[in-house]
């Protein structure tokens, strides 16, 4: 599985939610990985405190207050592995590509820092990616033509998505409540 979304399609939130509501289940624990000190790299953090801001009702780990990145990640993933045992987890992240502005929806998981040569451990049973520059891997962190408004922009695309599949999630089980009594 792998969906595609432009982050300024008009309906991106909806298709997002729409594709995700599947995903939102018991266990679920969202990951957001990257750094505030790199605009490119702050989408993850971003998500995840506009999360937080919205009282996503599962757990999330990467804010702007407490970024998951690559001097972290395997102290964090082993918190989250110890705390939430058996989670089903969406991990999101920002990534180079060829169509910036894009969100990749995968059934596979995040490998961090790749486009960027690190070798990380992997996240996530699936993962949400935005686009956030061309593939150029030497000048991605310490690019100044990413501009914060437009990862602030896409972030705020992703996390209405997150949203938006909770809230159609909890609206087919409250209707398959409803009429399970009639059948």
């Amino acid at each position: 599985m792998k969906k595609i979304i432009p982050f300024n399609y008009p309906t991106a939130t909806n298709l997002i939610g729409e594709y995700l509501k599947e995903h939102i289940k018991e266990n679920l624990v969202i990951v957001c990985i990257g750094t505030d000190k790199f605009i490119g790299d702050a989408l993850g953090p971003i998500v995840g405190s506009i999360l937080k801001f919205n009282n996503f009702p599962y757990p999330v780990y990467g804010t702007l207050h407490e970024p998951i990145h690559a001097l972290n990640l395997n102290k964090f993933l082993s918190s989250i592995n110890e705390k939430h045992q058996s989670s089903y987890i969406i991990a999101i992240d920002a990534c180079l590509g060829t169509n910036v502005g894009d969100i990749c929806i995968r059934d596979h998981p995040i490998y961090p820092g790749k486009g960027v040569g690190k070798i990380l451990k992997e996240v996530g049973d699936i993962s949400i990616v935005g686009i956030v520059s061309k593939g150029d891997s030497n000048n991605f962190l310490t690019s100044n033509s990413i501009r914060l408004s437009f990862i602030y922009d896409l972030a705020c695309i992703i996390a209405k998505g997150i949203l938006n599949a909770y809230n159609y999630n909890l609206s087919d089980i409250l209707i398959k409540e409803l009429y399970s009594d009639d059948i």
